[in-house]
């Protein structure tokens, strides 16, 4: 039967890699290339107008983060969990400098999609929505996971299911949570 993602080619190079093949490196880029720009660019059509973090940028600054981390993705959808992650710590890092140039003024807009977002919610800012997945993580580490491989990574249901290790339905339930608790979260006044 044909893998038509790719799967097996990616965890047979990440194997290569995790025993020492630098090289399994060079030769597994191509294959998830596309890909990660592909959620780069996702990811950055949620950000403010004029927005100076290019895809082709997040993507490689996140894949030399990987490099340098010294954990090792076991699969494809690891690899994109990793990868989500890194793009999220990147977009904060981004928008926490470019806060602090601006000496208080407004921190870098990001308009939740419908994925996370209901219909009509107001833009929100991504240091706020770092600030809420981290409240989310102290209610239920597995729900921020859900969170960052849906909305960071672009993983489908099946695919974050079998990152976490759990079923397709406990990820619909943890997805259907996270979204009303982010939702309260950011919409609600701060006190």
């Amino acid at each position: 039967m044909a893998d038509p993602g790719g799967q097996a080619d990616v965890t047979r190079l990440l194997d290569a890699w995790q025993r020492g093949d630098d090289t399994a490196l060079e030769r597994l880029l191509p294959l998830v290339y596309d890909e990660l720009r592909r959620v780069a660019r996702a990811r950055l059509r949620s950000e403010r107008p004029g927005h100076t973090l290019q895809p082709t940028a997040l993507v490689h600054e996140a894949y030399l983060r990987l490099i340098r981390g010294g954990a090792t993705p076991r699969n494809r959808e690891h690899l994109f969990a990793m990868a989500a992650r890194l793009m999220r710590q990147i977009l904060v890092d981004h928008a926490r400098r470019r806060a602090s140039r601006k000496r208080g003024g407004p921190d870098t807009a990001v308009t939740l999609d419908t994925r996370i977002a209901a219909p009509g919610m107001p833009i929100t800012d991504i240091l706020a929505l770092d600030e809420a997945l981290t409240g989310l993580t102290a209610l239920d580490p597995r729900l921020c996971q859900v969170v960052e491989l849906k909305f960071f990574a672009g993983l489908n249901i099946d695919e974050t299911a079998r990152v976490l290790g759990v079923s397709p339905a406990t990820v619909e339930r943890d997805w259907t949570v996270s979204k009303a608790w982010l939702h309260q979260r950011l919409t609600s006044p701060t006190p």
